[in-house]
């Protein structure tokens, strides 16, 4: 029996951690699951093909941003996302609500939605919920948002009470919008760091009965233990049978800590973002490659790993190449990181099923200094 997209089962538990499967149109998504970020429908440096040779299983893009180009229509007419990037596997779009986060001033933010100035051509547009699911349903990814409000940090509690009763006003609007059933539409959790409009936002956001949930607003310049206090206070109210998203986090060991309690989904810039500024993850620790200590170093990156950049070449080339601020070595430590974390979640994975999460979180937390 062939289940729909947004059927989610569960298929090994250790504590609160699981694994599970995650219905999709493009098929069936194991998690827990690392999504890298592709906004614009690539990974800067990297094509299709290297994704794929990473072992990841899903990407999310940005929908604000490939609405203004090449716009959502020019790719729906190209078949859609998928078809449109060379892309084989599941795509998760956001709504563009980091965007009335990162880009809009507040006093362009009304209840009607949030004006935004074009970052090609400067123009104002208007998003809405109801804008934000007509491009999301165009672009035809697997997984899509609910337009919601990403409060800043920090914010007084006022603030961010009418920012989540906003995002829950929005999340209604965009259920009524959402017009593909075969995409899984995710209700996202707000309440900035406090626990009482945490509690409440994913109380009520469950109430509106999403096939999916995401927690947002993390990761937006509170701490580390902010962050999984908010991930703590949220978790017990979304039910066990819908697939759980953090957004935005994060770090190998801030993965690891909220998989340990009951996370599935996560999307972050860093492995790649980081790789392009030189930092490179391994099992033993970060890398930080721009460093004169590696200019001769004939090992490669790290003993084991598949990636072309440790397979084919030294630290000392890459070294080398980063410092000429070649293209190219962008590319192969982008490869290396995703495929540090490719890696990542298929021990998680493993971990679970086998029972010794404490251990791999001991054998993360070593490496990353923590």
């Amino acid at each position: 029996m062939t289940h729909p997209p947004g059927n989610f089962t569960l298929t090994a538990r250790s504590g609160s951690a699981r694994c599970g499967v995650l219905e999709t149109a493009h098929g069936p998504l194991d998690t827990p699951a690392f999504m890298p970020c592709a906004s614009r429908g690539l990974i800067r440096a990297l094509d299709t093909a290297d994704l794929e040779s990473t072992g990841l299983q899903i990407a999310i893009c940005n929908a604000f941003h490939l609405s203004v180009a090449p716009g959502e229509d020019v790719i729906a007419r190209q078949g859609g996302l998928h078809r449109f990037i060379d892309w084989g596997g599941k795509l998760a779009t956001d709504s563009g609500g980091y965007q009335v986060f990162s880009l809009a001033e507040p006093k362009n933010l009304t209840e009607e939605g949030v004006r935004i100035r074009s970052p090609k051509t400067g123009e104002w547009l208007l998003l809405t919920p109801e804008r934000s699911l007509q491009i999301q349903n165009e672009l035809g990814a697997d997984l899509v948002m609910c337009f919601d409000e990403c409060a800043p940090f920090p914010c007084e509690h006022d603030y961010a009470r009418a920012s989540f009763e906003r995002t829950l006003r929005w999340a209604e609007r965009s259920r009524e919008a959402h017009q593909r059933p075969d995409q899984v539409l995710f209700g996202i959790v707000q309440g900035s760091v406090y626990p009482d409009l945490r509690a409440e936002s994913a109380e009520r956001t469950v109430a509106l009965d999403f096939p999916a949930y995401s927690i947002g607003g993390v990761s937006v310049g509170e701490s580390r233990e902010q962050m999984l206090e908010a991930v703590d206070t949220c978790l017990p109210y979304l039910p066990e049978d819908r697939v759980r998203y953090v957004m935005g986090v994060g770090t190998p060991l801030d993965i690891v800590d909220c998989v340990m309690r009951g996370v599935d989904l996560f999307d972050c810039v860093l492995p790649t973002r980081n790789a392009r500024h030189g930092l490179v993850y391994t099992w033993s620790g970060t890398l930080r490659l721009k460093n004169s200590a590696h200019r001769e170093d004939e090992r490669p990156l790290e003993e084991g790993c598949p990636c072309p950049a440790c397979q084919r070449y030294s630290r000392a080339y890459l070294h080398y190449l980063f410092r000429q601020k070649e293209v190219t070595a962008w590319r192969l430590l982008s490869l290396h990181n995703l495929q540090f974390y490719a890696g990542l979640m298929r021990k998680l994975r493993e971990a679970i099923g086998e029972g010794r999460l404490g251990e791999l979180r001991g054998e993360v937390a070593r490496g990353m200094g923590s």
